[in-house]
């Protein structure tokens, strides 16, 4: 393996009962976002750190897995997050085990630990240059004003806002940062996609979910390749230039490391923006006098307020790690090759800590929310790429469309990703 760390089995060893609050099956992650909302409330009450059955909708089933243990608590949350000796990375951040060449292709510096970690996310960060930043955060606005130009006079006030907006804005800013050719724009859309909707009946049609996953990664891998060829042929301004060269201690990024973290950024930089924005458009709607108070002096209050699209949306559902050494959580025995995941979306509505959590309150502050991870080394590495993008986007709905109305969201039916697929979106056109 590639972790730098041993492999270690999880057991079933004494363990307590499988929780009858039940977090694991299908049934479970189809309902709405509020019932499951209503059972994370009571595993916050009644059994925080649970002993899970193994979940359903695993890319590579085991049958051996004996299970996991559930964090619904922010307090546990936070604690996993930021004790990366006791809880690792290295052996993937799904529920289930993912097989070691997928980790490396899928995962990139989310399914490592130190030092190879540090190494990677340093060299990465080295080709986030000042000017590249300044570069980007003008794409940033200027994708942003072309998208909602696209609709905003011309499509009679009612689109689908994920087709027409949430998703063409982070994906076109993705294949800009990082040079995509046109004629690889809608592969590299396609692909990443379907890197996260592995357990979607619609998105997987009759295939196998690890066949849907490694070969969305493999696509990527290829398009990455690609333009890595033309980059060492001809440098531009784009971000894969800057990987390439990219050098920390005499040290530089390999094909198959920029590869994978194109493949990362192709699902972190796209659908968690497009998933965030379209929950966001949804709670203004729900809750209009929100709405008007960011209108009403966006430029000073959207700094609190993104926080809060992130909190109260909680895109990414969840996050694993594995315990590597006996430990105490929330009252309960921890052992090496333990399972450990995060559920976001409980911990961001956990009133212990946010008061009046199922309000989506813009002016809310402080907000610690673990939107972007709970702290520690994994702490979203484009977090203010992402703010970015919203801050830019929402300007532009705010000030030329503002009575819009977003009709239910039609969910992504998986256990990772609280994903929208279509939006109904109403709205009086610009003039």
């Amino acid at each position: 393996m590639t972790t730098g760390v041993d492999f270690y089995p999880a057991t079933a060893e004494n363990k307590p009962d499988y929780s009858p609050i039940d977090v694991s099956s299908k049934a479970f992650w189809n309902q709405t976002s509020e019932e499951r909302d209503q059972r994370f409330a009571q595993l916050r009450a009644q059994d925080p750190v649970s002993w899970q059955r193994p979940v359903e909708d695993a890319v590579v089933p085991d049958p051996n897995d004996p299970g996991y243990w559930a964090l619904v608590r922010h307090a546990e949350i936070v604690e996993v997050s930021r004790d990366n000796k006791t809880y690792i990375s290295g052996q993937g951040v799904q529920f289930d085990m993912l097989p070691p060449e997928g980790l490396e292709m899928s995962q990139s510096f989310l399914a490592m630990d130190a030092p190879k970690h540090t190494k990677l996310r340093r060299l990465i960060s080295a080709a986030f240059t000042p000017r590249q930043v300044a570069r980007i955060d003008e794409q940033i606005k200027t994708a942003a004003r072309e998208v909602v130009d696209g609709f905003a006079r011309d499509s009679g006030g009612e689109i689908d806002f994920v087709d027409r907006c949430a998703e063409p804005l982070p994906v076109r800013l993705f294949c800009d940062m990082f040079g995509v050719p046109t004629e690889l724009r809608a592969a590299t859309t396609k692909a990443a996609g379907d890197v996260v909707s592995w357990a979607d009946p619609e998105r997987l049609g009759n295939r196998p979910a690890a066949e849907v996953m490694l070969g969305a990664c493999q696509e990527l891998h290829g398009i990455a390749h690609q333009i890595l060829a033309e980059r060492r042929r001809n440098r531009t301004e784009d971000l894969f230039s800057n990987l390439v060269d990219a050098e920390v201690d005499g040290q530089k990024l390999s094909d198959a490391e920029i590869g994978a973290f194109f493949v990362l950024m192709s699902v972190a930089g796209t659908d968690t923006t497009k998933h965030t924005s379209s929950l966001t458009v949804k709670a203004m709607t729900d809750f209009p006098d929100q709405r008007d108070w960011l209108r009403a002096d966006y430029d000073n209050r959207i700094g609190t307020a993104v926080e809060e699209f992130v909190r109260f949306g909680s895109p990414v559902m969840t996050f694993r790690r594995t315990a590597v050494r006996e430990t105490e959580l929330g009252g309960k025995r921890i052992m090496p090759g333990d399972k450990v995941v995060l559920f976001y979306p409980s911990g961001n509505r956990d009133p212990e800590v946010f008061a009046d959590p199922d309000r989506f309150d813009l002016s809310r502050d402080p907000n610690p929310h673990v939107g972007f991870g709970g702290g520690g080394v994994h702490f979203c590495l484009g977090n203010g790429l992402a703010k970015s993008a919203l801050r830019a986007l929402f300007k532009e709905l705010l000030t030329r469309i503002p009575d819009f109305e977003a009709g239910e969201p039609d969910l992504l039916g998986t256990n990772f990703m609280r994903g929208v697929k279509r939006l109904p979106f109403r709205f009086t056109p610009e003039r």
